[in-house]
């Protein structure tokens, strides 16, 4: 992996970081193609959007963009990261004690991931981890991912592919690295993250995009058993782009031809 700090070649930051310390910071992911960051306007949008509800200082678009290119050159396929914390700061939880903020872009080879999962779709489960209630975070793609941390270490089947996320009232919230989809007619229905969860460059996109498809976007609170009843379910993020959900314990979905059309249009967008 190549890393800048500050515009540094290092992989190193201060002990008095602040995102080291209270997870005081935001991040996003991309695939990056010979430099370039694909879906770049929704990430960047996203990456605003986050810095600015923390208060955060957001960097140059088109230095980031540099950055990103610098370290990515010379790869067909690479993953980008960009993070941003409040810098080093002295003791206590004030923002005013906090110093220069910290840029970290990274670049690492693209590892992918099999062809079939995104064709045939993937097997998921339940998590029994549910995730807490907090309007003020929701939608942000904040540092303390503690909670997709616990959730992801509840199986270690290589046969599931992702783990869903209820909230702590028991409405869908997400995957522990994704966003969740269902198909009902013509109809995307996503949980809405104006309580918890992360909304992610990929979400913002289908936002978009999907009535060209004759398909109609709608955030709702959404229940297991709306999920169950589905006609098709999927899920998104940046590095998996659509993954068709294939199985959930005994409910099996057949491939829907509509979510490959939706994928193979997410694959062709720049």
């Amino acid at each position: 992996m190549a890393m800048l700090v500050n515009g540094l070649p290092a992989e190193v930051v201060s002990a008095r970081d602040r995102g080291l310390s209270y997870g005081d910071g935001v991040f996003r992911t991309m695939q990056l193609r010979d430099g370039r960051p694909r879906l770049w306007r929704w990430q960047y949008a996203r990456l605003a959007d986050d810095a600015a509800r923390l208060s955060l200082q957001l960097p140059d678009e088109q230095l980031l963009l540099d950055e990103l290119a610098a370290l990515g050159r010379g790869h067909a396929l690479a993953v980008g990261k960009i993070t941003l914390t409040r810098g080093a700061g002295a003791r206590g939880y004030a923002m005013a004690a906090a110093g220069a903020p910290t840029r970290i872009v990274a670049a690492a080879p693209w590892q992918g991931y099999p062809e079939e999962q995104g064709r045939d779709g993937v097997h998921v489960r339940w998590c029994e981890l549910k995730l807490s209630l907090q309007p003020r975070l929701a939608g942000i793609k904040h540092l303390n991912r503690l909670e997709s941390v616990l959730a992801r270490s509840e199986w270690d089947d290589p046969a599931i592919q992702e783990g869903l996320l209820l909230d702590q009232d028991g409405w869908l919230a997400e995957g522990t690295m994704s966003n969740v989809y269902l198909l009902r007619d013509r109809q995307v229905l996503t949980p809405r993250l104006d309580r918890c969860g992360v909304n992610g460059a990929v979400r913002d996109w289908l936002t978009e995009n999907v009535s060209q498809f004759g398909l109609e976007f709608i955030e709702s609170r959404l229940s297991a058993a709306d999920l169950i009843d589905a006609d098709a379910v999927f899920l998104s993020n940046s590095l998996m782009g659509l993954w068709p959900v294939a199985r959930l314990g005994d409910r099996v979905w057949t491939p829907s031809p509509l979510l490959q059309t939706l994928r193979q249009a997410l694959l062709q967008q720049a």
